[in-house]
């Protein structure tokens, strides 16, 4: 079965996994997924990822974090899907929860957090809202 959004699914994957108290979890290798991996753990808001290929396709195994046994990311949406896509000019990006959360946003300089975009005055499409 093909997937129509890979991003989702792997944010699916994280959600899934933290109500299972997983510590970690796999998903599909992608240039895309690592880099919204890699804001997330520069966020703080998972231990971190590495490339796994003992199967037959590459794949991400996501290290997932944990306070006081509570998972890190209390929520994790998708905004732009594949049949809406959402932009957002550097101005406008959204602010999640009063600034307790990021955006993650594809901007020309890369998956970017909404703060790092606001910074570097660049907007982008709006992947998905983190807190």
């Amino acid at each position: 079965m093909a997937l129509t959004d890979p991003l989702g699914d792997m944010l699916t994957r994280i959600r899934n996994g933290q109500r299972a108290k997983k510590d970690s979890v796999l998903s599909p290798a992608s240039k895309l997924r690592a880099n919204v991996l890699e804001v997330l753990q520069r966020e703080g808001y998972i231990r971190g990822f590495s490339e796994d290929a003992s199967g037959k396709h590459p794949a991400l195994r996501i290290e997932l974090k944990y306070f006081e046994g509570e998972p890190a990311i209390k929520h994790v949406a998708r905004v732009s899907k594949p049949g809406r896509r959402v932009y957002s000019g550097s101005k406008e990006l959204p602010v999640v929860r009063n600034g307790l959360g990021i955006t993650i946003v594809s901007t020309p300089k890369g998956v970017l957090s909404d703060a790092e975009a606001r910074t570097q005055n660049v907007g982008g499409e709006v992947l998905a809202e983190v807190f």
